[in-house]
């Protein structure tokens, strides 16, 4: 199958949604205001980005701002979830008194919504950046640690043992072992943490922070402006699909050598 070809089918579904919905919107069957054009919004979208005739008004010309705003905030919180979540997953999932110790409180905390932190993270850290990282970071952390968790365990043991028979140390074993064994998991939760990330993050800007997508999504929304407002959700939807992307890049380059067995294994 050709490049031309996926690219293609990767096409197929928007497209079909786009032009279905600019017909419903021209038609007449809702208000122009309450689900505006496919057209329109890309035109306030681009008046956004660029800021050519202020169809956006205040925020014409502020995308790479407010999309930098949440970027930043996405990636610190993001980043403290992926480096707490993995080692403590993987000292929850070789160590079983770290499991007595810690893993009881964490499906405690781990129900809770995220969301129901805004009054806490407000209280704590203000109106600032750092209640949003904080939201960031609870909406990231636990699907990357139940994953290292389950990606630890869950590694074959034939290949641990062997290692011990051969002399490797313990901190030997974790790295070239366990570790590597654990990285589809780990990468697994990765993927769903990043998704989060966005969502938490839009949230936080919603109430706790006056920059961002998310605050431009809301600010429009009390304006009535009904085009920003679904401009500011296929920003953070393209955005999302853009990190997401790249963790799979990350991905097919770490785990190359799973990518050769599974040709190999076809091939035989």
């Amino acid at each position: 199958m050709t490049a031309l070809s996926k690219s293609w089918e990767r096409a197929v579904v928007p497209v079909l949604i786009l032009a279905a919905w600019e017909i419903v919107s021209r038609s007449g069957l809702l208000p122009a205001a309450l689900l505006p054009a496919p057209s329109i919004v890309l035109h306030s979208w681009a008046d956004w980005v660029f800021g050519f005739d202020e169809t956006a008004q205040a925020n014409s010309g502020r995308w790479l701002a407010d999309a930098l705003s949440s970027a930043v905030r996405v990636a610190a919180g993001y980043g403290i979830a992926v480096a707490s979540g993995v080692l403590l997953g993987i000292a929850i999932g070789w160590w079983n008194w770290v499991e007595r110790a810690i893993e009881p409180t964490i499906q405690m905390l781990r129900p809770v919504p995220p969301v129901s932190w805004i009054p806490v993270a407000i209280i704590w850290f203000g109106i600032a950046n750092k209640p949003a990282i904080f939201l960031v970071f609870l909406g990231a952390v636990f699907p990357i640690l139940m994953n290292t968790i389950h990606g630890v365990k869950t590694a074959d043991r034939n290949l641990i043992r062997a290692a011990s028979m051969m002399g490797a140390t313990e901190q030997q074993l974790l790295r070239h072992v366990v570790f590597p064994a654990a990285l589809p998991s780990i990468f697994a939760g990765l993927r769903i943490g990043i998704g989060a990330a966005w969502m938490l993050t839009v949230t936080a800007e919603m109430v706790a922070v006056k920059s961002g997508l998310g605050y431009v999504l809301w600010d429009s929304y009390y304006f009535l402006r009904y085009d920003l407002v679904l401009a500011a959700m296929a920003s953070i939807g393209l955005l999302g699909y853009a990190t997401d992307a790249l963790i799979k890049l990350l991905m097919s380059a770490a785990l190359h050598w799973q990518h050769a067995s599974t040709l190999q294994s076809r091939e035989g």
